[in-house]
């Protein structure tokens, strides 16, 4: 099933599909925390490749958007088996040091959003482990991909803003 557009928070999300394992199940029965985690950081990667920055770009030019914060809002379980899409939205930067990404997993079978997530990433540079301006290849492939200002100040249906 695909998501109807209706059910995400902000419009054209980057999806990343998953489907929940028997490995991902914790010992309450259900997927274990730090799964959902790797999905965003996978989303994360993932959306950031198909905008033509892989991990070649950054070695080349010295500099990645490392995360030095994230929160999570988990909303309800999921199951072994069941299929999720991962999605996820570059929601703000400032086209220097700084950008922000927000997540929502959603179960496919009945449109559940089961989590949303912010990260929050500064560019470095690789060398060092210092914080470095953003690179104009980094500007050119993130910047088409960030919501604008309108889009990103009023999400979407049912999200409650306190949770971002």
């Amino acid at each position: 099933m695909t998501v109807i557009p209706e059910l995400w928070d902000y419009p054209e999300p980057f999806i990343l599909q998953a489907v929940v394992a028997a490995d991902d199940i914790d010992g309450l029965k259900h997927t274990n925390n730090t799964v959902y985690v790797k999905w965003c950081e996978q989303a994360a990667w993932a959306h950031s490749v198909a905008l033509g920055l892989d991990l070649d770009n950054y070695r080349q030019l010295d500099r990645a958007m490392a995360i030095v914060r994230s929160e999570y809002d988990y909303l309800q379980a999921s199951r072994a088996g069941e299929e999720l899409q991962v999605a996820t939205w570059i929601v703000d930067w400032d086209r220097k040091l700084t950008m922000h990404r927000h997540f929502q997993i959603i179960r496919a079978t009945d449109g559940v959003t089961l989590l949303r997530g912010v990260m929050r990433f500064v560019c470095i540079e690789i060398s060092s482990g210092r914080a470095r301006r953003m690179p104009a290849e980094f500007i050119a492939g993130y910047g088409p991909a960030v919501l604008s200002e309108i889009s990103a100040a009023f999400p979407g249906e049912g999200q409650n803003p306190a949770n971002i």
